[in-house]
């Protein structure tokens, strides 16, 4: 199928609107944006459908957007989109781009509303595995009720019906039906996909993780009826869901621990950090999955949400009738970065070209301190993370050659300079001339030590960017974020090895 031109239409600007999700915007050109998370105009070919779906007679509501090159003759992918709470699916298709990805590449895109108050029938339970702490309460405020047998869940049973209502209206690809959901509509695409997975062939959230205690039993056993997919989890840094930081990273990972563990996943992802958006790839034996992060985004999903999914995963997995996932190649390779360094404070792992490595010692947090006058007051000057020389040495190929007594080290780079480093000095000689560093050189189990931030910027002109005590070196431009920046720390934890998954209910509490 020939791809459309993507094109972004113009809107009207409507800055001091803050309501949420105004009536006025449905039909109209008005955009909104608030901190990326931008609208478009609402899309001339969304159409909107009431009927009952289900057995229970009551009137769903839906919003379809079929591209312009649809073919009848041809078989075609669904998404079946799911909003946030208090949205609609009309606010769902303006606040996404995956009516823009439809008209580009030809698939269709269902936009479902909860059948109540805006608010999806969803499964809660708690946050952490312990039941024990205040603030793992249950999510508060009047929502729907949720019945025990998903079965009996309307909107569960609605999004099964709006699928083969879908299937029989158009030449729907059985191989290739995906659905996608922002915040509450994240925890209905996770409560779906462990149900009812076994239909798609991969789902995809944003915003909001899925309470720990409906994903793992007491015991520590997974927690699911539908079996293996490709899963797609975007995390955006600053999510308020958990609202306390540490609590946010805890579920986040073990959310992740839960399809790796299901879809059989390698330990070692390959990252990749293109500006904000900082990916982890893992490939599983039974199906794949992607993590991503965006830096310095709140609750909610950024406007390329859904061409980032779409071109990374959707576009190239199918289920097979047998159940059996297979990946071609997507619109964008999953690969991670070609150069790439990652350190930890602590730590005597590192991240080298997307493998874990041993470093001869652990990486140090380093303080450079300027004293003032007489009484010995001091100032920080600068906090710089140290490691070894040798492992810098391997990590650009050069040639490490320590001193007897390891206090002094010379190193030749790949492009002939040589450079000489002293333990306690500022100093580092380049070719015979001398240069001031960050901060000195350190003396720590035999290894001189020093501040990869100045060696890498300095040395090679490369990209730096520091979160939560964890480095991130690569060749363009790149900002680690937070869960990034924990899922780093987890790797170099575990040398690269995978959790131990009969630990979980012990490390979720």
């Amino acid at each position: 199928m020939k791809e459309q031109n993507l094109l972004l239409r113009p809107g009207t600007p409507d800055d001091d609107n803050r309501d949420y999700l105004p009536e006025r915007i449905k039909g109209s050109d008005i955009v909104v944006n608030e901190n990326g998370n931008n609208s478009q105009p609402y899309p001339e070919r969304l159409k909107e459908f009431n009927e009952a779906l289900t057995s229970d007679g009551m009137i769903d509501v839906w919003y379809e957007y079929v591209p312009s090159s649809y073919d009848p003759a041809k078989k075609t992918p669904l998404v079946v989109s799911m909003h946030g709470g208090l949205m609609t699916g009309w606010g769902q298709a303006i606040y996404t781009s995956w009516t823009i990805m439809a008209e580009k590449h030809g698939f269709i895109v269902a936009f479902p509303n909860a059948s109540s108050k805006r608010i999806w029938s969803v499964e809660w339970g708690k946050w952490r595995m312990d039941d024990t702490k205040k603030e793992n309460e249950e999510a508060p405020g009047e929502l729907p009720e949720t019945p025990a047998d998903i079965k009996d869940n309307h909107d569960a049973q609605m999004a099964l019906a709006l699928i083969e209502k879908m299937k029989g209206k158009y030449n729907i690809d059985e191989e290739r039906i995906f659905m996608q959901g922002m915040s509450m509509g994240d925890l209905m695409t996770s409560m779906f996909a462990r149900s009812y997975g076994n239909i798609l062939a991969g789902a995809a959230g944003s915003g909001c993780a899925t309470f720990l205690s409906l994903l793992f039993d007491e015991q520590g056993r997974i927690k699911n009826k539908a079996g293996h997919l490709d899963i797609w989890q975007s995390r955006p840094e600053l999510n308020n869901i958990p609202p306390d930081e540490n609590d946010s990273l805890h579920v986040n990972k073990f959310n992740r621990y839960y399809w790796m563990r299901l879809n059989g996943c390698d330990a070692v992802p390959e990252i990749s950090i293109v500006g904000e958006d900082n990916f982890a790839f893992y490939k599983g034996k039974k199906a794949d999955l992607v993590y991503l992060d965006i830096k310095n985004r709140d609750h909610g999903q950024t406007l390329d949400d859904a061409a980032l999914i779409w071109n990374y995963m959707f576009s190239g997995v199918r289920r097979k009738p047998d159940g059996t996932i297979v990946h071609t190649d997507s619109n964008i390779p999953r690969k991670g970065d070609k150069f790439a360094i990652a350190v930890a404070k602590d730590y005597d792992f590192a991240w080298l070209k997307n493998k874990v490595v041993p470093m001869r010692t652990k990486a140090l947090f380093w303080q450079k301190l300027k004293y003032h006058g007489l009484n010995g007051g001091q100032e920080i000057r600068g906090e710089y993370l140290c490691v070894p020389l040798s492992f810098l040495s391997e990590a650009f190929g050069a040639k490490y050659e320590p001193g007897e007594d390891t206090l002094t080290v010379v190193v030749t780079l790949k492009d002939g300079r040589v450079l000489q480093f002293a333990r306690g000095s500022i100093g580092c000689v380049i070719d015979n001339g001398l240069r001031s560093m960050y901060c000195e050189a350190l003396h720590r189990d035999g290894e001189l030590l020093v501040s990869i931030e100045w060696f890498c910027r300095y040395l090679f002109g490369l990209d730096v960017s520091c979160c939560d005590e964890v480095i991130y070196v690569t060749d363009h431009f790149s900002v680690l974020s937070a869960n990034m920046a924990d899922l780093i720390k987890d790797l170099l934890a575990n040398g690269g090895k995978l959790p131990d998954y009969e630990k979980i209910p012990e490390i979720a509490r």
